[in-house]
């Protein structure tokens, strides 16, 4: 890729995310995520880490229908989104998520085993807020959330 396509893909990636509003922070107790995660064993590790913050989680096992989910969702303060997806992948998921008033402001992070400096430049062209690189750290996950919600960006393999 050449150097004035890269910054041209960067930009349009900053100007998207930009083109969002700022959220408040959210405490992670109370808080709600969406986790968007096809393997059964990811997603009960995923919960029980979550839950040791005080965060209640809901599950969604592929990217189809994902808005109309998480239209029935009282609150979402995040959603956590694999990026291989039966049916719909998590980039198109992310594209309907984004196209819904509701759900456009409300940060989204991929979370893949696919991690690697080119997943992530991906992901943050596609428009995610940020990047969790697969295997979850069990030591580390809790304060990656922790600071997705203060409002951080994080961009982690």
């Amino acid at each position: 890729m050449s150097d004035e396509h890269r910054l041209s893909a960067e930009s349009r990636a900053t100007s998207s995310q930009e083109g969002r509003r700022k959220r408040a922070p959210v405490r992670p107790e109370g808080a709600t995520v969406l986790v968007v995660e096809d393997n059964v064993a990811n997603f009960v590790l995923i919960a029980r880490m979550l839950s040791y913050i005080g965060i209640e989680t809901k599950w969604k096992t592929s990217g189809y229908e994902v808005v109309e989910f998480a239209d029935s969702l009282p609150k979402v303060d995040l959603i956590l989104m694999d990026l291989r997806l039966p049916y719909e992948d998590g980039y198109e998921a992310l594209k309907k998520l984004r196209a819904s008033e509701r759900w456009k402001d409300v940060p989204i992070v991929a979370v893949t085993a696919e991690a690697s400096v080119e997943q992530m430049r991906k992901a943050k062209e596609a428009g995610f807020d940020g990047f969790i690189g697969k295997p979850l750290d069990p030591d580390r996950f809790p304060d990656q959330i922790r600071r997705i919600l203060a409002g951080e960006e994080v961009w982690e393999l």
